[in-house]
C-alpha cells in the first residue's frame, strides 16, 4: 500500500477507519528524514493491512505538536487511536518491521482495559 499524507483535515478520517497506522513525521530539509523515507515506503508495501501515513513537520505544526515530536524522524504507531509506539530517530528497515508485528500483536482489549481503569483512578489515557 502507498504511504498517504497525513494532514490537520484528513487525520480524523484516517484514524478513525483504519486499526492500525504508523505514522512517519518528518521534513523536506531533514537529510535524516530523506535516508529514511525508501524504509518507509518499502516496510509499507509489505503490510497492505496497516495504513502509513507521513506527516510533513513544517506544513502540520499543529499535528506534530499534538503528538509530543520534538524530533525528526519519528515514527509513532496507532492502533484503535492509542499510540502505542512513539520514537524519534531513523529506525533500520528491520527494526521498522519488529516495531509494526509487534504492534499488531499487541491485546488491544487489555489496552483499553487499562485504559478504562486508568480513567477510573483520574489518570490521563494514551488515546490519540
Amino acid at each position: 500500500m502507498a504511504t498517504v499524507t497525513l494532514t490537520k483535515d484528513n487525520v480524523e478520517d484516517v484514524i478513525r477507519s483504519d486499526n492500525m497506522v504508523i505514522l512517519d513525521f518528518w521534513a523536506d530539509w531533514c537529510e535524516p528524514c530523506k535516508s529514511f523515507g525508501p524504509t518507509f515506503e518499502k516496510v509499507s508495501e509489505d503490510h497492505p493491512d496497516v495504513t502509513f501515513a507521513k506527516v510533513d513537520v513544517d506544513a502540520e505544526m499543529e499535528l506534530a505538536q499534538s503528538f509530543g515530536v520534538r524530533s525528526i524522524p519519528t515514527v509513532a504507531v496507532l492502533r484503535d487511536r492509542v499510540v502505542l509506539f512513539n520514537q524519534a530517530g531513523a529506525l533500520p528497515e528491520s527494526a521498522l518491521e519488529s516495531v509494526v508485528e509487534q504492534g499488531k500483536a499487541v491485546d488491544m482489549a487489555a489496552v483499553h482495559d487499562e485504559i478504562a481503569r486508568n480513567d477510573q483512578g483520574g489518570e490521563g489515557t494514551a488515546t490519540a
